[in-house]
C-alpha cells in the first residue's frame, strides 16, 4: 500500500482528527484559546489514554469494513450494532461516546427494524451521527454516477439520521472529499463538490433545505471565526469543517484549528481530518500523532482490505 493511498489518509486523516479532539470534548472556545492543543493528549473529558478515538472514528472504521463486503445497508447496520455492544472496533474495548440519534436507531435495529426504517426523521434529529462516520463513501464516487452515488450516501446516512438535512449535509461533504481523490486544490474541490450536486439538491425533498447551507454554497471562507459555529448541529459541524479545511495550509493546522474552535471538539476534528487526510496524505500527519493511535495497524490493515476489495485505480 502506497503512502499516497487515499484509503489509508483518509481513514487516518479521521482517526487522527478524533483522537486530538476527544480530551477536550465540550470544553469551550474561551478554555481552549488559553489552552490551546498544540499536540496529543490524553485523559480530560472521558480519562482515555493519549490516541484514543472515539464513536466518530468507530463508526467510520465500520462502515469501511463494511465496504469491504460491497455496498449493502444490512451489512454496514450489523456493522454498527457489533460496535455498539463492544464486539468490534472500539479503541480500548469499550463504547464511551455516543450521540442520542445514534443509539435509537441502533436500538430499532437490533429489535429487527430495517436499516431503512431505523433513522429518525424530525427535524430536531440534525445532529452530526451520520456526516461524522460518511467518508469511507467517497470511494465510491468514481464507480457510479452522481444520482446513484448521492442516493447511496444518504441511505447510508438514514441509517441513523434520516432527515434530508443530514442527508444532504452528508452528500456535500462526500461530493467535495471527492475531488480531493484526483489531488485537485481544497478550494477548488469545494467550488466543484456543490456544482456537481447543485441540481441534485435543487428538487424535493432538499430544496426545501437548501437555504440552510447557504453559507456554504455562498462561500464559507469568507467568514471570520467568530462566525464559525463548533456545535453538534450537522450544518455547523460541516460548516466548521469546511471553513478549517479551507483556511489553512497543511494537516496539523487544519485538525488543530478545529479541536481549538471548542465544544463539539473531536467530531469537527474527524470530518475535518478525513478531507485533510486525504488532500495532504498520511505522510503529512504528524508520525508521532499516528504512532499515538489506538489499534494503528488494525486501521492500516482494515484500509488495505478496502483499497484492494475496491481495486480502482484512482484510490493507489
Amino acid at each position: 500500500m502506497s503512502d499516497r493511498s487515499a484509503v489509508l489518509s483518509g481513514l487516518m486523516g479521521v482517526c487522527v482528527g478524533d483522537a486530538l479532539g476527544v480530551p477536550v470534548e465540550f470544553t469551550t472556545r474561551a478554555e481552549r484559546g488559553d489552552d490551546p492543543v498544540t499536540d496529543m493528549r490524553g485523559y480530560g473529558t472521558y480519562n482515555q489514554p493519549p490516541g484514543t478515538w472515539s464513536d466518530d472514528s468507530s463508526l467510520t472504521l465500520c462502515l469501511a469494513e463494511a465496504l469491504c463486503e460491497d455496498f449493502s445497508l444490512d451489512t454496514i447496520s450489523q456493522k454498527f450494532c457489533q460496535w455498539f455492544t463492544a464486539e468490534i472496533w472500539t479503541p480500548h474495548g469499550e463504547v464511551f461516546d455516543i450521540g442520542g440519534s445514534t443509539t435509537r436507531a441502533l436500538g430499532k435495529l437490533m429489535r429487527g427494524v430495517s436499516p431503512t426504517e431505523s433513522g429518525e426523521t424530525g427535524e430536531r434529529s440534525n445532529g452530526n451521527g451520520s456526516l461524522m462516520r460518511i467518508l469511507p463513501m467517497v470511494y465510491y464516487a468514481e464507480s457510479v454516477n452522481t444520482p446513484v452515488f448521492l442516493d447511496r450516501v444518504h441511505q447510508v446516512s438514514a441509517i441513523t439520521h434520516a432527515h434530508p438535512r443530514s442527508q444532504m449535509a452528508c452528500g456535500i461533504y462526500v461530493s467535495i472529499a471527492a475531488g480531493l481523490l484526483d489531488r485537485v486544490d481544497p478550494k477548488t474541490s469545494y467550488e466543484m463538490g456543490l456544482n456537481l450536486v447543485e441540481s441534485y439538491y435543487s428538487k424535493p425533498p432538499f430544496v426545501e433545505e437548501r437555504h440552510h447551507f447557504d453559507r456554504i454554497w455562498n462561500d464559507i471562507t469568507t467568514l471570520s471565526i467568530d462566525e464559525i459555529i463548533s456545535t453538534g448541529y450537522v450544518v455547523h459541524s460541516l460548516e466548521a469543517a469546511l471553513w478549517c479545511f479551507l483556511s489553512t495550509d497543511n494537516y496539523a493546522e487544519a485538525v488543530l484549528q478545529a479541536v481549538n474552535l471548542g465544544n463539539d471538539t473531536d467530531t469537527i476534528a474527524a470530518i475535518t481530518g478525513g478531507l485533510a487526510g486525504l488532500y495532504y496524505g498520511f505522510n503529512a500527519i504528524p508520525k508521532a500523532w499516528v504512532n499515538s493511535i489506538a489499534r494503528k495497524d488494525d486501521i492500516i490493515d482494515l484500509a488495505k482490505r478496502l483499497e484492494a476489495s475496491m481495486d480502482f485505480d484512482f484510490l493507489k
